[in-house]
């Protein structure tokens, strides 16, 4: 039973804290669209989607309007579409249809993304796989709401190196095709590794086929709330430190309970998980990095980073799952470059370096994730930079994922303005030495031993 306290403190918090429910996501399967015929599968896709979805924004506008708590994005995931266009699509460009189909439904019903444009690839790939893989670029370039992701590896099949070339050239010619918008194609494609079936955020969403025909998942936020909640406890012990995450954690994940049970009810659709990451925004106040300078660090990617992050991603999910009892997705702490106005600031402080990216990666929900490279950085140079974010995610049986953007046209010192919640980006220096003789192998990296459970 929630008390008046908790609601006047769940007030506070979204009225000074920046708290907010980050998104609620439908998940579509579009299996059963399943067509050989070009023209007729896009007709199914268009038609249930548009059904499905019809009354989603309407549903988060009432529940905004009706318990005060904002409800950023309203969003749709589908089942990866390389399993879905494989009998229809014969060319990268029959795949482009299909893009174009899903983002006139994303505009009909009126969501801010549609997540799904994907291919599962960690062991090897179909020829509709590469097909769609070969698409992006275009898919990108012509639609507005349309999100792309790529697994590329996991602990059980190991690192699909062929798809991990082939990304770095898709992330490189995305980058061309959108030149004109600070190469913004590359905001909405992420190469993961270990993918969770049911993950809310975009760009990586996708509806797993575990999943059923359709499903309520909400992804909460509250950098901001957090932060707060640490500046009560400078100076004290790491014991209050913890606790006092997991307790704000909590409180936090109550909220996106509330709205995923409202959700679910209203529109007739199984509840699946919140995810409870602390996904932070370009607004002042609502930053991971400030929580992480909160903790005791000057800056972040100051020594004691990499420490303070596992911490606070541990306490977060210790405090979420007591909340819900379907958990999912990410969950953890996001460290978006762009998205995060202390990670910019400690960028052009010189604090917070690729690398140290890379080593808090090995600890937080994700990965490298939305950072503007300079735009004369090579495809296997890119490809490295995802090989080596994959087989962090490998190892420790974890999610990660890489979302670089290599800003056609401009160089380290250059600004990239991407707008809205993807925020803007300083670019950041690449290590300039090459990769070219390691990428160009063929095969796969195998699976670590510890993959070896049955």
């Amino acid at each position: 039973m929630i008390n008046m306290y908790e609601v006047s403190e769940t007030n506070k918090m979204i009225e000074h804290e920046n708290l907010d429910v980050r998104t609620i996501t439908l998940g579509i399967s579009l299996l059963d669209c399943v067509d050989s015929d070009l023209d007729e599968l896009n007709r199914k896709i268009y038609e249930k989607i548009t059904r499905l979805a019809e009354n989603l924004v309407a549903t988060g506008q009432e529940i905004e309007k009706e318990f005060g708590i904002p409800i950023v994005n309203k969003r749709i995931s589908i089942t990866p579409v390389s399993l879905v266009g494989g009998a229809a699509c014969r060319t990268p460009e029959d795949y482009v249809t299909i893009a174009r189909t899903l983002d006139k439904a994303a505009h009909k019903v009126g969501v801010n993304f549609i997540g799904g444009y994907s291919a599962l690839v960690s062991k090897s790939m179909t020829k509709s796989d590469e097909n769609l893989i070969r698409s992006i670029p275009q898919a990108l370039a012509e639609t507005e709401r349309i999100c792309s992701s790529v697994n590329v590896g996991s602990t059980k099949t190991g690192i699909n190196m062929d798809a991990v070339r082939l990304c770095g050239e898709i992330v490189k010619a995305t980058a061309e095709a959108t030149k004109e918008e600070d190469s913004l194609g590359c905001a909405k494609l992420v190469i993961f590794c270990n993918a969770p079936d049911d993950n809310p955020f975009m760009a990586g969403a996708f509806l797993g086929v575990t999943e059923g025909d359709a499903v309520i998942n909400v992804g909460v936020s509250g950098p901001g709330v957090v932060k707060k909640a640490l500046e009560k406890v400078r100076g004290k012990g790491f014991e209050e430190l913890c606790e006092t995450i997991k307790k704000t954690a909590f409180k936090v994940t109550r909220v996106g309970q509330l709205v995923a049970g409202e959700a679910s009810q209203r529109m007739g659709i199984p509840f699946g998980i919140v995810d409870l990451s602390l996904a932070p925004t370009p607004a002042v106040g609502d930053s991971v990095a400030e929580i992480l300078e909160e903790i005791g660090l000057e800056r972040v990617g100051a020594p004691g980073t990499t420490a303070a992050l596992a911490m606070l991603n541990d306490q977060v999910k210790k405090g979420g799952v007591m909340a819900s009892s379907y958990v999912g997705g990410l969950s953890g702490a996001f460290i978006p470059v762009s998205e995060d106005q202390g990670m910019i600031d400690a960028v052009n402080a010189g604090s917070l370096t690729l690398e140290k990216l890379e080593a808090m990666t090995c600890v937080c929900s994700v990965g490298l994730d939305m950072i503007a490279i300079p735009g004369k950085t090579s495809a296997s140079t890119i490809s490295g930079i995802i090989a080596d974010e994959m087989a962090i995610g490998m190892v420790n049986q974890k999610t990660t994922a890489v979302r670089l953007i290599p800003v056609i046209g401009k160089d380290v010192g250059d600004t990239a303005e991407f707008g809205g919640l993807l925020g803007y980006a300083p670019i950041m220096p690449v290590n300039e030495f090459g990769c070219d003789a390691f990428i160009s192998r063929k095969g796969r990296i195998p699976a670590p031993i510890h993959s070896f459970k049955n």
